[in-house]
């Protein structure tokens, strides 16, 4: 653990997901796979375009439409019916193609449980701190394993823009009853979580490397108030 700042008194502690509590790496590429394969199985003509044309209409769609850049589910559902009306289909036929094609994706995106070794540690932590997750994904929480182990998540999206912007913090500290500085927030991205807490008045610890990762990123300005190379390191907060 390495320590930057001097941590202020702590009344919660709220964790990113993704990378952050288990490797997402596997799994998004996993749900990917089944998106596309599942896409191109309803959809034969479909496989006119593959990852690269598929992305670049979703970055064309993000720039016409910037709020869908907030909304992980809605953007990725938008794709998918505005490709399918782009291959032919009808207004109706692409709105219920895309809902299907979306439910596979959904399934597998949650097709996982978090590693016992993170859950045995949330276990530790609740018993003095209430958890939360803020989360710029769209990970179904109760089904990875994570009930019980935190009072609420907070997923960017209806409304609500990804971090680092100020709004799942200042959700969560609302909802918790706590001033933005007693929450200490837990993640692996440097620009998404240590500076989306920094801004929102939160400390923030930034797990380097990821969960599942290696190789530690090189540190940049604002620096959190603590760095840990694995999670079990938060034990020292007990």
């Amino acid at each position: 653990m390495q320590i930057f700042r001097r941590l202020r008194p702590i009344a919660a502690i709220s964790f990113d997901l993704d990378d952050t509590l288990y490797d997402n790496r596997p799994i998004i590429v996993a749900a990917e796979q089944t998106y596309l394969d599942c896409l191109q199985r309803e959809f034969p003509h479909t496989r006119q375009w593959g990852k690269h044309e598929w992305r670049h209409h979703k970055l064309g769609l993000m720039a016409k439409h910037p709020a869908l850049s907030h909304d992980p589910t809605a953007l990725r559902l938008e794709t998918l019916k505005s490709g399918l009306i782009h291959f032919g289909l009808s207004q109706a036929d692409a709105e219920a193609g895309a809902a299907r094609v979306m439910a596979e994706f959904v399934r597998a995106r949650s097709n996982f449980r978090v590693p016992d070794s993170t859950l045995e540690l949330l276990g530790k932590l609740q018993r003095r701190y209430p958890l939360i997750g803020l989360t710029n994904g769209n990970v179904d929480p109760e089904r990875i394993g994570l009930k019980g182990m935190l009072e609420f998540v907070l997923s960017a999206g209806e409304g609500k823009r990804m971090k680092p912007h100020p709004d799942l913090f200042a959700i969560g500290c609302d909802r918790l009853g706590i001033s933005p500085s007693a929450l200490l927030h837990v993640g692996d991205s440097h620009s998404a979580d240590v500076q989306g807490a920094l801004r929102s008045g939160c400390q923030a610890v930034l797990l380097n490397p990821g969960f599942g990762q290696t190789e530690a990123a090189a540190l940049s300005s604002p620096l959190p108030h603590l760095q840990i190379s694995r999670l079990q390191a938060l034990e020292l907060l007990l």
